[in-house]
């Protein structure tokens, strides 16, 4: 793959988000990779609602629309920004505004929309997979953990040397006992 085609598909990679857990492009994003204006995108989406499922497209609430606006700095409405909440496109839909607007920059881009999909969808794959390998590890090591100090407890009991019984202070007479007998006086 040529070093401008990766470049293109790292750029559109990088306005892939992910909304109510779908991945999703915005379509001022769409618009400017496929080489038209946002009301004409919009447009032409509006004429063929019937080729845009809800899993295709779908508009955003104004709290996300504000999340959004918080997260990346985009205009505000009151300064020449949007006017009407945006659509966002999941890979499907994306396509398919390739498909409804016809142009050729439109048809030749969404090859590399459709390969940053795919793309993000593997290294999504890789790093789950990384993820469970790691859980993995780090499994066993907690089990080596606990044999390692169950290990290190019966060394430092092997090394401590045994207590010797202490020596009473004075002297032992080594005299077998007599017993005495109390005699009691009545």
């Amino acid at each position: 793959m040529s070093k401008q085609r990766q470049q293109n598909i790292e750029s559109i990679g990088q306005k892939i988000l992910t909304l109510r857990g779908h991945r999703v492009m915005l379509d001022h994003d769409l618009a400017e990779i496929y080489g038209v204006r946002t009301t004409r995108l919009n447009q032409q989406v509006r004429r063929n609602q019937k080729r845009f499922p809800e899993d295709f497209a779908f508009q955003l609430t104004a709290p996300e629309y504000q999340f959004l606006i918080l997260q990346n700095a985009t205009s505000n409405k009151g300064r020449g920004g949007r006017r009407k909440l945006p659509l966002v496109f999941a890979e499907h839909g994306a396509l398919m505004v390739a498909n409804v607007l016809k142009t050729d920059r439109a048809v030749h881009m969404s090859v590399y929309v459709v390969r940053a999909f795919v793309r993000l969808r593997e290294t999504l794959a890789l790093h789950k997979e990384r993820a469970h390998k790691l859980s993995e590890l780090e499994r066993k090591v907690q089990a080596h953990d606990t044999e390692l100090k169950a290990i290190i407890r019966a060394l430092r009991q092997l090394m401590t040397p045994p207590e010797q019984p202490k020596r009473r202070i004075g002297f032992d007479v080594e005299e077998p006992s007599v017993r005495y007998r109390i005699v009691k006086y009545r």
